[in-house]
């Protein structure tokens, strides 16, 4: 019998687009190839009725794509329900969730999970005194000689050449990776963590838990020894991680403790491997899946366990396009799916706290750095009359000295990447800006370049001031490519590694940077906030923070907050084994309150202390926000636009503030501005924004410029 499909196209229209088909069964979560307008586009099908005799006005659908539904059940249901709350076109949000190759019309081979083990040639390669030794194809069999090891881990070790080297020559051999032998190696937990342990493995469907672990206290441990459980259930478990840096010692500590495959999914992999890991999970036979934000989106057949990794990071929510948290996603699709959900971190969001509070959550604690180490204690240095040498002062470099002295390892951070913030002429005043966004240019020396961090224009440093032809251009202010430079010059024979997003942009850099900081040929780190959590590293005995006072001065109502988990997860990556660590603040405000409350009382009760803060204000978690954001190319178009907007008829308890310049009122050659919907109840707000945005979308003149709405903002620029 004929059917009418209503379709979910990747456009930015609220609605759904009616086709008709013949004779094809159930499709609903299947890709479809239609005809839309004068070209043809692949949809998802949502809805699907019978009908004898469908109007002739509808078109019908070119193909069905898939055998079998690739979004259904709770998946889709989740979808739809983010589509709704965070107010975005449904045909956007689903092809959001799927891995870019199978938001196309083609199809991916989905290979049976492969591992790896020494053949018998393989083991009298092993012995051959002939065989040189040191290659990569000999880390590969050395490895093998252990144990069998998944394909992926494999290749992850020696390199995808050396593989196929090993594999030519005869000396591996391809077995199921369900049938590695069991080499997991899990650490004996204390009391602590037995007891997180206990409370989540004997709860009943959806429970989620606040896991609340200073910085070393072993989280990971307490995942693990989860996700075993799971497995011996016959569960999936999904590990959501915050940074893509964080991924290959994530995936090697829960390859190693629990003797399993992972399947991954970040944006560092290519296409086809996402799309196998996607695949793999929905199928059921990827037991574990880790990844970063997009991973929440993961179809799993045989659900047990969700565990969000640093559940305070930002990096959990989506910036641009479907701006959806994975975090909170967590809770939805936990409670569909009817499972546990674990948020770990050691400086939890106000936002979870508040949910501890109201009694949402459970709250678990682990109030003791694993194995015996001791947290690190603080040092504030006094910047004011002191005379600096690049941002550091002469007791910080003395520290630092005494440090490498030791033979153990030091960290400078700062989150600021680049050489330096302002190129500045001395002689007139110039600076260099960027010309879309009326902002600063940081100097990138190494490259002689000029960079927006905003918009990503690129331009050459000048070799004079162009406005006064004077040579005497200096940089102000210092990045970490600065940072490591004065450090070269000031110990010269220290190795020194430097993690940025500038020197780890290729997916093999990244992964040897990171594998490289347990090294000993990296004594000295300097870096940003990707070296800021997770890293696990015996040797580091010294945190020296740069630049904080920039958290101090914002007018982000978060700033605090932000700052305080920052400064916290830095000074966590000091003395985690049995050296005891040590932090060193650099600061103009050695009594600023923030500072001084966080050092002599510690996170958990800074944070009772910005809860009360934000309750009397009334700010998130006690109030719901929405931000509608829009740019245009002339202020009088963004004008007309925002006050158009700004004459809503609002319900008593939605109060809207706007239109407002954005903090950044120009960025890329547009100006930027937005309002500001405010709600005490979730519910509320919910029910004005539908009718209102459809009046947005209604206005003349809104489709010469582009408009969105943030629902949950997470910063407010």
């Amino acid at each position: 019998m004929p059917s009418i499909l209503r379709v979910a196209l990747p456009v930015p229209l609220p609605t759904l687009f009616d086709y008709t088909a013949e004779d094809v069964g159930s499709v609903i979560g299947c890709r479809v190839r239609v005809p839309f307008g004068r070209r043809h586009a692949i949809g998802i099908v949502v809805e699907q009725e019978a009908q004898a005799t469908p109007p002739d006005r509808l078109k019908a659908i070119d193909a069905v794509l898939d055998a079998t539904p690739l979004l259904q059940g709770e998946l889709l249901a989740s979808l739809c329900w983010a589509a709704r709350y965070y107010q975005h076109p449904l045909g956007e949000v689903l092809f959001a969730a799927l891995p870019a190759a199978l938001r196309q019309a083609r199809s991916i081979a989905e290979p049976t999970p492969v591992a790896v083990q020494l053949s018998e040639a393989g083991r009298a390669a092993l012995v051959d005194p002939q065989r040189r030794r040191g290659t990569r194809i000999d880390v590969l069999l050395q490895a093998l000689a252990a144990l069998a090891l998944p394909q992926s881990a494999a290749r992850e070790l020696a390199g995808a050449a050396a593989l196929r080297s090993a594999r030519a020559r005869g000396w591996l051999e391809a077995i199921d990776a369900n049938v590695i032998p069991d080499a997991a190696n899990l650490r004996t937990l204390n009391g602590e963590q037995q007891a997180a342990v206990d409370a989540v493995r004997d709860s009943s469907g959806f429970a989620p838990f606040l896991l609340d672990g200073i910085t070393g206290s072993g989280k990971t441990e307490v995942y693990l020894a989860l996700a075993r459980a799971a497995l011996e259930r016959g569960q999936q478990t999904l590990v959501l991680v915050p940074e893509i840096a964080l991924t290959p010692q994530t995936i090697r500590r829960f390859r190693d403790g629990l003797g399993v495959d992972i399947a991954v999914l970040h944006s560092g992999l290519g296409d086809a491997e996402r799309a196998r890991a996607w695949l793999a999970a929905a199928q059921g036979r990827a037991p574990v899946v880790l990844g970063t934000r997009s991973a929440i989106w993961v179809p799993l057949a045989r659900a047990g366990l969700i565990i969000v990794d640093e559940e305070h990071d930002s990096s959990y929510k989506q910036h641009e396009g479907f701006r959806y948290h994975a975090r909170d996603l967590a809770v939805v699709r936990a409670r569909a799916l009817d499972v546990p959900l674990v948020l770990g971190s050691a400086t939890p969001s106000l936002e979870s706290l508040a949910n501890v509070e109201a009694g949402r959550y459970r709250h678990l604690r682990l109030k003791h750095r694993a194995g015996g180490a001791q947290p690190p204690g603080f040092e504030v240095i006094d910047l004011r009359h002191q005379r600096l040498q690049h941002g550091l002062a002469a007791p910080t470099l003395a520290a630092i000295e005494a440090c490498l002295a030791r033979g153990e390892q030091a960290l400078v951070f700062r989150n600021r990447r680049g050489y330096a913030p302002v190129l500045l002429c001395h002689d007139c005043g110039w600076s260099a800006r960027c010309p879309e966004c009326e902002r600063a240019c940081t100097l990138h020396r190494r490259e002689q370049e000029l960079r927006c961090h905003r918009c990503e224009l690129q331009q050459r440093v000048p070799r004079a001031c162009p406005q006064c032809a004077s040579l005497a251009l200096q940089p102000l202010g210092e990045g970490t490519e600065r940072l490591e430079e004065a450090l070269a010059a000031r110990f010269p024979d220290t190795p020194i590694v430097r993690i940025d997003r500038d020197t780890t942009r290729g997916r093999r850099t990244r992964e040897a940077l990171i594998e490289s900081l347990a090294t000993p040929g990296a004594r000295l780190l300097v870096g940003t906030q990707m070296l800021a959590k997770g890293h696990d590293l015996g040797q580091l005995t010294l945190v020296v923070v740069v630049g904080i006072d920039e958290g101090l001065y914002s007018v982000d109502f978060r700033a605090g907050e932000k700052l305080a988990q920052l400064i916290v997860q830095v000074a966590g990556r000091a003395g985690r084994a049995e050296r005891a660590g040590k932090v060193v603040l650099q600061t103009h405000e050695p009594e600023h309150p923030l500072l001084r409350a966080l050092i002599t009382r510690g996170y958990a009760t800074l944070a009772r202390e910005l809860l009360a803060e934000r309750s009397a204000a009334q700010l998130p978690p006690y109030a719901q926000l929405a931000l509608l954001r829009a740019q245009a190319p002339t202020q009088a178009e963004l004008d007309a636009f925002l006050t158009a907007a700004a004459r809503a008829t609002l319900p008593p308890d939605v109060m809207l503030r706007g239109p407002m310049a954005a903090p950044l009122a120009r960025r890329a050659g547009q100006v930027h501005g937005q309002i500001l919907l405010e709600s005490e109840r979730r519910a509320a707000l919910q029910a004005f924004l539908p009718a209102w945005l459809h009046t947005l979308r209604e206005l003349p003149g809104q489709r010469h410029l582009r408009w969105s709405i943030d629902v949950d903002p997470v910063d407010l620029y």
